[in-house]
């Protein structure tokens, strides 16, 4: 019932988010529009409104649904794989992965294409490196363990190339440039990008939904998996694999947008408990309505649009102070 009541509630959030902004456009035109694309209706609207809706909205609506909800499923899996509730989508060096090769493509001269596709190889190359020292080094200790240091570590090294790369760059037009892409933003995202994207994103959500009551025995520990008969190493890899496709997709069209996948699955986790059976869809919901309605007030607050980064850290770092004050029981 709690999934059906999420569900009304986000198909009214986007309902409403297609006609907020500074060309306000009313409910029933938007239902309009959007149906006359499947049935033969006589427009009643004027072609700039049309233009709004689909060209300008749609795109970013849906845009803010994928991103939201991959980084919170993403940091719902993250947060049961280490048993750790302070974990985000980017332990494991992603969104400094993904920060340095939009960094560099931007310093290259590359389009948007260019810098999406490479902000996503940056994002598989240090989830990539940083599992690489995990495998070796973790076969003498807890692998676990090993993997977020070599995380923490590897995102150090990428965000010290990053600044290096903002060091050497035009000031006046390329550095500028850099330092926006890094505050996030859905603003240049447009259907031929966002479906792109959407393959990894949803592949990847796909492949954690799969997975979720493998989370559920790997949040007791390995000896208790391996007790079950389950392969730890060979789970905890697809799980991470996963994790980062949507995770790197994410980033790569809507730059760094910090706690979404931190707070999201600690408030999902207060309303359902921690099956993962349960918690991984809820917290896609709850995600993609979060983000959408933090890119609502992002776009209509001010004249100048803010950047999805700076909201998200404005209003998410109070609420999981509120977060953690409210839950009096332990995360698992």
């Amino acid at each position: 019932m709690r999934l059906i009541g999420l569900g009304a509630l986000l198909l009214m959030l986007v309902l409403v988010s297609f006609g907020i902004g500074r060309y306000p456009v009313s409910p029933d035109t938007v239902l309009a529009i959007l149906a006359g694309k499947l049935f033969s209706i006589d427009p009643f609207w004027t072609p700039e409104t049309e233009a709004v809706v689909m060209g300008i909205r749609l795109p970013r609506i849906l845009a803010a649904l994928l991103v939201g909800a991959a980084l919170s499923v993403s940091g719902a899996a993250y947060q049961g794989l280490f048993r750790n509730p302070m974990v985000s989508p980017g332990i494991l060096g992603v969104s400094a992965g993904a920060s340095l090769g939009a960094a560099l493509a931007i310093l290259l001269g590359h389009g948007m294409p260019g810098i999406q596709g490479l902000a996503f190889a940056g994002g598989l190359a240090a989830v990539g490196a940083t599992w690489a020292i995990g495998v070796t080094i973790g076969r003498q200790g807890d692998p676990v363990l090993v993997m977020v240091l070599a995380g923490i570590v590897i995102g150090t090294l990428f965000t010290a190339l990053v600044s290096l790369v903002k060091f050497v760059a035009d000031p006046y037009n390329t550095l500028p440039a850099i330092t926006f892409w890094l505050m996030g933003s859905l603003a240049s995202v447009d259907l031929p990008d966002l479906s792109i994207a959407a393959l990894p994103i949803l592949a990847g959500l796909a492949g954690l939904l799969a997975m979720s009551w493998t989370l559920n025995v790997l949040c007791f520990g390995d000896e208790e998996a391996r007790a079950l008969g389950l392969e730890t190493g060979r789970l905890r890899f697809v799980v991470i694999l996963c994790a980062t496709l949507v995770s790197a997709a994410a980033v790569a069209i809507a730059g760094i947008i910090g706690l979404v996948g931190l707070i999201v699955p600690h408030l999902a986790r207060m309303l359902v408990g921690p099956d993962h059976r349960v918690l991984l869809p809820v917290s896609t919901l709850l995600g993609a309505g979060f983000l959408l309605a933090v890119d609502d007030l992002a776009r209509s607050l001010f004249e100048v649009e803010v950047p999805l980064g700076i909201v998200t850290s404005i209003i998410g770092a109070p609420f999981f102070l509120y977060l953690m004050n409210r839950s009096r029981k332990a995360w698992i």
